[in-house]
């Protein structure tokens, strides 16, 4: 997932001709029979541009995000296994439209790393433990007016956390946050530095067990381009085959996993998007799903890489609808689309995360413009 900026009741399908729709729709996703749950976070607003979004999850099944309520304010949830929805603020969070909190990343024990909105707009970082302790912080350098501060958006198995913070230029900088609390900040050599450039991490799946963090940064004509940055510090830098270089064009990075293969997407010259896989000799192979559009806001954006090298993600067509796919490591790709979906532009399915066991997690737009969370469970 590129730069993140921006989670009722329960619903299962048991009904068995709802299931069965459910499971030719999007069986393709899955390579082995499942289930599809629907849901809605306990005070998910009902009108366009509120509701629930999912998107992460760990080997156990428990899944985190946000809902935004009636009033426009974000909210952090938690999903068990179970059905079992937990929901909750940061103290200090804003309760006023586009403050808030928000979860973006769990690990395998629990452990919950976001960001929030306070009253005036500052972003400040989070580290909520598997026991609900919560430990908020700030990257140095991070702005106090609205609009900056501290974004944390990635959590791995140790603790450590990834993010950005802007400061009070504008300007962005990656960070990471080590389970002792000590914060180190990085820029990418030839990053910008005017307001709106710099240095960017992904979201929910830019950190791996080894500590390694991906991203892009904005140079100082606009243009996007991928790096890694090596837990020693050593950072690498990239650019997709076919990406473009004018403003707002080029490489974005969206994940990696424990064997160093990073997924993303290109932004080539029409302002269209297309899927990269590079592997950890370097090696970058590109791809588009089938049905995506060529123009520009179109295209293929992964979202999320399991162990395996599965990825999946949204593609958006010729009418700007959202569309789900999964691509497996041996390159084929399906697609489809939760039941319920909207069909009109800025509508349709987004799948943002999936597990090493094939369970796929994400949120549907409605013929509203209301998001609904969802779960494809082998």
């Amino acid at each position: 997932m590129t730069s993140p900026n921006t989670p009722s009741r329960l619903k299962m399908l048991n009904n068995t001709v709802s299931l069965i729709l459910c499971l030719l729709v999007l069986s393709a996703f899955a390579s082995a029979q499942g289930h599809l749950i629907t849901f809605n976070a306990p005070g998910a607003g009902t009108g366009s541009g509120q509701g629930t979004q999912t998107i992460a999850s760990n080997s156990s099944g428990t899944v985190v995000g946000y809902y935004i309520d009636s009033n426009g304010a974000f909210h952090a949830f938690l999903r068990e296994p179970s059905g079992t929805i937990v929901t909750g603020n940061v103290p200090g969070a804003g309760t006023g439209s586009g403050q808030g909190t928000l979860a973006y990343s769990i690990n395998g024990t629990g452990a919950i790393g976001g960001y929030y909105a306070d009253s005036s707009g500052v972003f400040h970082g989070f580290l909520r433990s598997s026991s609900g302790s919560i430990t908020e912080f700030e990257a140095p350098g991070s702005g106090t007016s609205a609009g900056t501060g501290t974004i944390a958006a990635n959590i791995n198995s140790s603790n450590t956390v990834a993010g950005e913070y802007i400061d009070g230029s504008d300007v962005f900088h990656g960070f990471v946050r080590a389970s002792n609390g000590t914060v180190t900040t990085y820029d990418v050599t030839g990053a910008g530095t005017g307001g709106g450039q710099g240095t960017f991490t992904g979201g929910a799946d830019c950190i791996n067990t080894a500590g390694d963090v991906v991203g892009d940064y904005v140079d100082a004509s606009g243009v996007l381009h991928g790096y890694v940055r090596a837990a020693n510090g050593t950072i690498t830098t990239f650019d997709a085959p076919g990406a473009g270089t004018g403003s707002g064009q080029g490489t974005e990075s969206s994940g990696i996993n424990d064997s160093g293969l990073i997924i993303g997407e290109s932004i080539d010259s029409n302002g269209a998007f297309h899927g990269f896989v590079r592997a950890s000799n370097g090696t970058i192979t590109t791809f588009d799903a089938p049905g995506a559009g060529t123009a520009g806001g179109q295209g293929t954006e992964p979202e999320n890489v399991n162990a395996s090298g599965v990825l999946v993600g949204q593609y958006l067509d010729s009418n700007g609808v959202n569309h789900g796919f999964q691509r497996n490591a041996n390159g084929t790709i399906a697609t489809g689309n939760v039941p319920g979906a909207g069909t009109g532009s800025g509508q349709g399915t987004i799948p943002f995360t999936n597990t090493s066991s094939g369970t796929i997690g994400g949120y549907y737009v409605d013929s509203n413009g209301v998001d609904h969370g969802f779960l494809l469970i082998p």
